[in-house]
């Protein structure tokens, strides 16, 4: 499970913008998942409940997730398309000269104090 230590990385930066700015508590953090992230949100959302009790800054806060749909562009026809649905291979013209335009984020969108 690597959403464990996912969370860690959240944490540091999010502590690191905290001291930054003088924040004293976070209440929630809203983060952008890409659909082909490779990241379970439940499994992140579980580990960030254990991890947020060591940490005074973060206790109690939410961890809130989008889920930033995949978008796969064709280079042969031009189009995009929905990747889970399809895959690689463009519904629209059938070339396999595609590549993922979004879905694969992990980022911190917002941090809310």
């Amino acid at each position: 499970m690597h959403e464990l230590g996912i969370v860690f990385y959240i944490i540091k930066d999010v502590k690191t913008a905290a001291l930054e700015h003088d924040v004293q508590h976070v209440n929630a953090v809203v983060m952008n998942i890409g659909e082909v992230s490779t990241i379970v949100p439940d499994y992140l959302t579980d580990c960030w409940r254990w991890a947020v009790t060591k940490e005074p800054l973060l206790e109690g806060s939410e961890l809130l997730i989008n889920i930033i749909p995949a978008v796969t562009h064709c280079d042969a026809c031009g189009r995009e398309y929905e990747t889970v649905r399809y895959g690689k291979k463009c519904p629209h013209c059938g070339s396999d000269q595609t590549w993922l335009l979004k879905g694969n984020e992990v980022e911190i969108k917002e941090i809310q104090v």
